[in-house]
Formats: structure tokens, C-alpha cells, sequence
């Protein structure tokens, strides 16, 4: 069943409800208490600029335990070498316009549009959306962005416009110690090879809850 949404009404549906793809609700708006209602609840918009908004609750996530991060060792040398430099929050409004622009293998255009960034760069002034930036001398060649909800990382994009960069975004948000579980929220056979899985719904809420206490 997919549910209508209230534009007055920031409550979601049981996410339990959500159709076999995901698919929980439609409409609604993005703003700032929305999504933090939504994250808190394992639920996240999904859409493209012609669609109504979209609001997903898987019933498997895909997610990284950072301590399963799988680094190989010439990916370590780069980690450890002074080619890249790695902030945090220092760039989130170009990372989250790099991770719209950057194409992707079977998509046409970005589902992080206009209103989405718009949304998480105000979520980032509230302090809840965070980037980690990757930089080659002053150019800004990599990074990730997503919500934090406690120790719960939920990762929403990443790019590279250089070889690894990403990889090197992901290594340093694993390796804070800040972050007991990163959301990955769909597959990919990118993450799964850096030691991304499945685990039920159910389990991934266990890790919200216990965070947000």
C-alpha cells in the first residue's frame, strides 16, 4: 500500500507497510522536521524532478559496518600517501552539487534535485547533514555526503572526478570512530565489494532506536 501523505502532518505510516520495493509514501515536503522524522524512522526520499516526492522504507538495508570496510592493500598506500587531503564539512554545498552532476551508468540525470540539495544544505546548517571532502591540492576531487542520526551515518551520495577519491571519503568517515553503522540504503556492487550487506529492516531499526538514546 502506498500512502498519501499530509502537507500538515509530519507523520509517516508503519514503515512495515512499505510495497516489496521499498515504496512507503508519496508527497509530503522536505522540510528540515520531515526528514528528521522520516531518517528516524528508516524512511528516505527517492524521486526524480518529474515525479511527486517519493518516500522509501526498505525491507532489507544495505549497510557497512565500518569495521568491515574491505581496503585493499595498494588502497591503503593511497590512504596513507599525502596525494589526498581529507576535511570534514569544510565544502558540503560543492560535494552535494558534484554528487548531482556526476553521471552515473544507467541513469538519466540526477535524483538529487534542485529542492533535494536545497533541503540537505539546510539540514547541514542545522548540523545534521555532514560531507567529508576529498581535495588534490586546493581542487575538490571527491567526497560523500548523508545525515547523521546519532551514531547512525545515512549516506546519500558520493562522487569521484579522480581515480579512488570516493574510496578515501568512505575509509575516513569509517575510520572517525564517530559512526557505529553506515547506511548505504540500496545496493551496489561498488559498496558490496568494500563490505557493504543486507541485513533486515528490523535490525537496522535496532541501530537507529539504540542511537537516538
Amino acid at each position: 500500500m502506498i500512502f498519501q501523505l499530509d502537507p500538515h502532518d509530519i507523520r509517516f505510516p508503519d514503515p512495515a507497510l512499505a510495497e516489496p520495493d521499498g515504496l512507503l509514501a508519496v508527497g509530503g515536503d522536505l522540510t528540515a522536521a520531515r526528514l528528521l522524522e522520516a531518517y528516524k524512522q528508516g524512511i528516505f526520499p527517492w524521486y526524480n524532478d518529474d515525479t511527486p516526492i517519493l518516500w522509501y522504507s526498505p525491507h532489507e538495508r544495505f549497510v557497512l559496518f565500518p569495521d568491515e570496510l574491505k581496503i585493499g592493500k595498494s588502497m591503503r598506500r593511497i590512504i596513507r600517501s599525502a596525494h589526498f587531503d581529507v576535511t570534514y564539512d569544510r565544502a558540503f554545498t560543492e560535494v552535494i552539487a558534484a554528487c548531482a552532476s556526476q553521471p552515473r551508468t544507467g541513469q538519466d540525470g540526477t535524483w538529487i534535485t534542485k529542492d533535494m540539495q536545497e533541503a540537505y544544505i539546510s539540514l547541514h546548517a542545522l548540523g545534521y547533514a555532514h560531507a567529508v571532502e576529498v581535495w588534490s591540492g586546493t581542487k575538490l576531487v571527491g567526497g560523500l555526503y548523508g545525515v547523521a542520526i546519532g551514531h547512525v551515518f545515512c549516506g546519500e551520495s558520493m562522487f569521484s572526478s579522480e581515480a579512488n577519491a570516493s574510496k578515501v571519503a568512505l575509509a575516513s568517515l569509517c575510520q572517525t570512530g564517530s559512526h557505529k553503522l553506515i547506511d548505504c540504503q540500496v545496493y551496489t556492487d561498488h559498496l558490496a565489494s568494500l563490505g557493504a550487506r543486507m541485513i533486515p529492516r528490523w535490525q537496522y531499526m535496532e541501530y537507529v532506536t539504540k542511537s537516538l538514546h
